[in-house]
């Protein structure tokens, strides 16, 4: 099944969404690079807020970028998913920052395919604050194939 199905099947809206502030998600050569988006949850990790939290909120971070993927690609189809960083909102003793952003990676592996496309490179990191108090704030590179 092609990705652009996959993300479909597994519930991703997708929206046209209108120009803001900053571009959202921008296409260089044959890469197209997303802004960090950031979760709805807001809190801190390891101070409030579970690892399961965590893994949904950076989800629900990875699914907001293949929305800002689908408006200036037109598809998710014909993509690889080359590197994603995860920022974690983190009390100074949390070290499962690597788990929680499995949460957008195990979406990627679902939509593109864990052994194919979707394998990507990743940083997670562990952040004193995120912007306006998110739990957790994701970008990504992918690759346009072909």
């Amino acid at each position: 099944m092609s990705a652009q199905k996959n993300a479909e099947q597994l519930g991703i809206v997708f929206e046209k969404q209108t120009p803001g502030y900053l571009n959202l998600c921008v296409r260089s050569g044959n890469q197209l690079m997303s802004s960090g988006h950031v979760s709805t949850l807001k809190g801190k990790l390891g101070a409030g807020l579970t690892v399961e939290q965590g893994y949904e909120a950076a989800r629900d971070c990875a699914a907001k970028i293949l929305n800002s993927v689908w408006n200036a690609h037109g598809t998710l189809d014909g993509l690889r998913v080359l590197k994603v960083l995860g920022c974690v909102n983190s009390a100074p003793d949390f070290i499962e920052q690597h788990l929680v952003i499995h949460g957008a990676s195990d979406l990627f592996h679902q939509v593109f395919g864990k052994e194919g496309d979707g394998f990507h490179a990743r940083s997670a990191l562990g952040f004193a604050s995120l912007p306006t108090g998110v739990a957790v704030e994701v970008e990504a590179v992918f690759e346009i194939k072909g």
